[in-house]
């Protein structure tokens, strides 16, 4: 009779243990899921950024390189610009 209920007492953790770890795997795969999402969307923004970034810094070139034309040939700078 001992060694049914320990049987009994045995399989129900078992059964509790397996619940658990399905559970935490659910769990697990639904944070990686997010974590990747996170980081693609994190990607995205720090893409956006860089061009952004690249399209100011050729804008005040264009200005730099504008001016010292400007200065270089006595005209304003839109003439200069214009060239």
């Amino acid at each position: 009779m001992r060694k049914i209920a320990l049987f009994a007492a045995a399989s129900a953790a078992a059964l509790t243990l397996a619940a658990c770890s399905e559970a935490t795997e659910d769990a697990a795969d639904a944070t990686v899921e997010n974590a990747a999402a996170d980081t693609e969307a994190n990607m995205e923004a720090a893409g956006d950024a860089v061009e952004g970034a690249a399209d100011a810094t050729a804008e005040a070139a264009d200005d730099a390189a504008a001016e010292v034309e400007a200065d270089v040939q006595d005209e304003t700078t839109a003439e200069a610009k214009a060239d």
